[in-house]
This record gives C-alpha cells, structure tokens and sequence, in this order.
C-alpha cells in the first residue's frame, strides 16, 4: 500500500484553513491559527503503521507497511481532551503572541488548544443570549453525547419519572381502504434535568 500523504494534506490544510488568517494579527486570529495548527498535529501524532504479509499459503516471507491516518473519530476524542483541558490566552505587548490569562499556568504547547473568551453558561436560563437552561429538559441517560444526562443536566443531577405513551396497535385492514387500530397505553421512563 501507499502512504497517506500527511505532509500534502498538511499543506493543503495549512492553506486552506490559514491563509487569510495570516494577514491578521490580532488574538482571535492567533488563537485560530494556533488551534488549526494543533488539530494538523493531532492527526500527524495518531498515524499507524499498518502492515500486510505476503507469501505462499499465509507465509510471512514479504512484509509491507505504510502509515496510516487514524480515524477522524479518534482525532475527534483526543481533540475534546485537548478541549476540556484548553487554556484561556490573552494577547502579550508584542501584538504576535499570547500568554496564559493565569499567570500560574504554564504556557500552552504547540499541541494544546488555548481561547480568548468564557463561553456562556448554557446551563442556566439567560435572557441576553436567549437560552432557556437545562432545568425540565428531557435527557437520555445511557448517552455519553450531548443529549446524555450527565452533560446536559450540568452536574444537577437528573429525575426519572415514568409517563404514559399512547400509540396505535393491533391494527388491521378493513376491505376496501380502512384501517382501524386499537390506542395502547406503554409506560415510559423519562429522565428530566434538575
């Protein structure tokens, strides 16, 4: 097999993503330019090299490898560590580069991802930016995505309540051209954000 062309694609990306950031200096734009760079490194540092054997009845007498790009799935869990650990920057005297807003903090790698701005609280109901919270929201609790309780309900924990669902069942097929159903009653249980 052949390489996936990680440089090319690093290139490429560079000037897709890059290029009209480059004629900017102000901080968003570093921070833009810092985080593209670190997803670009993320893919580069999770290639795999992948083997295939060849020989007569399963031998190995003939190796070859290429490396290969991870899949974007993976590149995506380790961007959201890289995420939930980001460090929060402001802009130096310089004008070119950026500095931890903590002082204690130590400055961001090449590889870490950084922002300049708290995101808003969507947890809570906040009449300026039109969000109605999470409180009463329905969530699902074998979900590990956004839609699951534990980030949803914003570390309040959850409720489970048990609803009745009406549906149609034990339908049938009345000559010529109607169907009449009979109206079950499922219980369902329900979770909701406290």
């Amino acid at each position: 097999g052949c390489d996936d062309n990680i440089n090319f694609g690093f290139r490429k990306s560079k000037d897709f993503l890059d290029a009209r950031l480059r004629k900017k200096s102000d901080i968003r734009t570093l921070v833009k330019l810092h985080n593209n760079n670190a997803g670009r490194l993320a893919v580069k540092q999770f290639m795999r090299m992948e083997c295939k054997c060849h020989g007569l009845s399963g031998s190995c007498t003939m190796r070859t490898c290429w490396m290969k790009m991870p899949p974007f799935s993976e590149v995506g869990v380790r961007l959201k560590e890289h995420f939930d650990g980001a460090t929060k920057v402001i802009a130096r005297n310089d004008g070119h580069s950026f500095m931890p807003d903590d002082p204690s903090i130590k400055l961001p790698t090449k590889r870490d991802l950084v922002y300049t701005e708290d995101s808003d609280d969507f947890c809570e109901v906040n009449a300026k930016t039109g969000s109605l919270g999470t409180h009463g929201r329905e969530c699902n609790i074998t979900s590990n995505g956004v839609d699951g309780c534990n980030l949803m309900c914003c570390e309040r924990g959850q409720a489970r309540k048990h609803v009745e669902v009406k549906r149609n069942c034990k339908c049938s097929f009345k000559w010529c051209c109607e169907v009449t159903c009979s109206t079950c009653i499922d219980i369902k249980e329900v979770y909701t954000c406290k």
